[in-house]
Parts: structure tokens; sequence; C-alpha cells
């Protein structure tokens, strides 16, 4: 069973906006609600450009000033735990979305502090910070975080589910994530804070993440560069658009795990994790295809671009695995949502607002 959490009128914090789900989580809110307060929360790194992220929080800025929602900004880190405190403090979130996270499996091998910085230590002081909620108030309703398909590491089950062991992360971020899981247990427990953990699913879309797949590609074949697919095309990935993962967060947040309490006495812990993805592996190459027809529509490369000419297959990386594929049926079962955006439709968007957004149009 889950609490319904009402959103209007109260203060909903969003770390990691204006990153991508973030941003787009963000103006869904203001869309949606009929009063109250978001506050956006992201350092703005340069992990990868930060003039995309500045481009996101104008979005946001403009959709704010058509919505009855107020929005704020902090420039900070969840990494600073006298931010996260003060922030808590004066603002009382009875809503948290932490997507605040250094993300990308492959930049974790060279660059694994900032993970323990973000993922882990960022990650406590949001806990902490929720835990404290409730000295001498109402404390937050629901926590909500992102963890990642990638917590399934090796596993050769398909599709992947929530009942599914994930002990053998092939990644430090895949660790992280499987850490959040088990610290937010661990606080559901102790301090019976309602927390939902969502695993997604290689989500993609316009203005996404410049280090992904398929906006990286795009940006290579634009400039006449070759791209490297790897495991010579082997792989299958349940991409996830954009639109269908803010569904998921936007059903998830107005619906908390229910507190109770066990035969002892103390908490049952009122925690739950869900995949969100669209339960539709593709083949690489069928999706590096039909994004490369979405280009070619769009008007991003001519018609008669040489794409094999531009493909270079080669072997697996390091913590990559061969397959994603979710089991979403926990979320279609308590919150009647499984996501169904097609890459077609998908990629269409993206390719159309590329062409835009990189001054094509």
């Amino acid at each position: 069973m889950k609490a319904k959490v009402d959103l209007n009128g109260k203060t909903i914090l969003v770390t990691g906006s204006p990153g991508f789900i973030g941003a787009n989580l963000v103006k869904r809110l203001l869309k949606e609600m009929s009063g109250g307060t978001v506050i956006s929360l992201d350092n703005m790194n340069d992990y990868y450009d930060p003039a995309l992220k500045e481009y996101r929080l104008r979005e946001i800025e403009k959709a704010a000033e058509t919505s009855p929602v107020k929005h704020i900004f902090i420039r900070g880190s969840i990494g600073d735990k006298a931010l996260v405190d003060e922030v808590f403090s004066t603002y009382h979130p009875a809503v948290v979305v932490n997507l605040a996270a250094q993300a990308g499996v492959r930049y974790s091998i060279d660059h694994p502090d900032v993970y323990i910085e973000s993922n882990l230590i960022g990650f406590y002081h949001i806990l902490e910070a929720c835990r404290h909620s409730y000295d001498g108030g109402q404390g937050v309703e629901h926590l909500v975080y992102a963890s990642s398909s990638s917590v399934y590491g090796g596993n050769t089950k398909v599709p992947f589910s929530t009942d599914d062991p994930v002990d053998h992360p092939v990644s430090l971020y895949a660790a992280t994530k499987k850490s959040n899981e088990l610290l937010a247990h661990a606080y559901s427990k102790l301090y019976n804070i309602p927390s939902t953990g969502l695993r997604f699913f290689t989500v993609y879309g316009p203005a996404g993440r410049p280090d992904m797949f398929y906006y990286s590609a795009t940006e290579k074949l634009s400039r006449g560069e070759k791209i490297k697919i790897f495991n010579y095309g082997n792989c299958k990935r349940d991409f996830t658009y954009v639109d269908d993962i803010v569904e998921g967060v936007f059903r998830v947040m107005q619906g908390a795990p229910e507190k109770a309490a066990g035969e002892d006495g103390l908490p049952v812990p009122p925690y739950a994790v869900y995949n969100i993805g669209g339960g539709q592996p593709e083949n690489l190459l069928d999706y590096v295809s039909t994004l490369q027809e979405e280009l070619v529509r769009a008007g991003v490369l001519p018609e008669d671009y040489d794409f094999e000419g531009h493909r270079e297959l080669v072997g697996m990386q390091p913590g990559d695995v061969p397959v994603t594929y979710a089991d979403s049926t926990g979320l279609e079962r308590d919150y009647g949502f499984t996501p169904s955006i097609d890459i077609r439709t998908g990629l269409r968007a993206f390719a159309q607002w590329y062409r835009t957004y990189s001054g094509r149009a």
C-alpha cells in the first residue's frame, strides 16, 4: 500500500536540477502543481559542458514565469553538508527527489573520487538531513532517489527484476548506486523515513547528457568523425525516453511506502525500489540506424551521408554489460504506469532539438 502525498502547496527539493532528468522533472512540477515551491540544487560542474545546464536552467526559469509555483535555484553540492543542512532548515522540504550524482560508467574508472564525494557522501548528507527533518517538525513525507540499471551488473537472467540479487557490480558507479539503496533501507528502518529508489534504464532525449552514446555519436557524425560501436554491435539496451522517466518519477512522488510497525514494535522499513525502463531492449546497431535516419530527416546530416564509412566496431569497454532489460511490472502494479515511447519517436524529438540547439536550424 502507498500513502498518498499531495504535492500541491508543498516545498519540493530536486537535487541534480538543472541536470537532464532533474530539469524535465522540475518543468513538469511547475506545470502540474497548483502552488508551492520547487527548489533546484546543483553544483553545475564541468563533467560535461556547463552551457547545457545553463540552457536547461533558462528553460526552467521560463516555465516558472507562467507557473503558480515558486522556483528557487541554489548553486551548490550535496557533498557540502553545511549547505544541505541549511537548505533543509530554511525551506523544510516535504518531498525530496535526489537526482544529484556523478553519472557515467566509464568516467568512474579514471575519476573515482568524485563518485565517492557525490554518490556516497552526498547521499549520506541527504539522508541525515531527512532524518533530522523530524526533529520537532513534520519531517520529509517521501524521499525519492535515483538508482540505476547498472546495479544489475553481470546478471544474465532477463528481464532484470528488482527481486534479483544485485551483489556483483562491474563498475564503481554501479557500486555507489547499490550502496544508495542499502543506505536508504537502513535509514528507512532506523528512522521511519519513507524512501523509494528508482533504477533508471538508459535515459535519452532532447537536451540530454552529451556523454551518452546517442548524443556523442550525433556530435561526432556531424563533425565527420567515426563513431565506435562497442562489443561489435552485440549490445542490447532498454532505452527509456526522458518523458517516460519523468512520468514515472512524478507518479512515484505522490505515493510513498506506508509506515507500519512490526511485531517487535519497531518500524517495518517504508522502503521500495522500482525499475523504470521501456521493457523492449533494442539492438545497438538498430538504434544507431534509427538515429542516423532521424538526423538526416531533421537536416542535421545530408541525405547522402556515408554511415557505413563512419562506423567502427570495437570490443566491449570495462564496466559495460551486453544487455539491459527492465521488468517494470512493479511500477505498473503500484502506480499504473509503464514506459511506452518508442525509439523512433524519441530519437526524432532529439534530432529536431539538436538541429535547433546546434544552430543548424
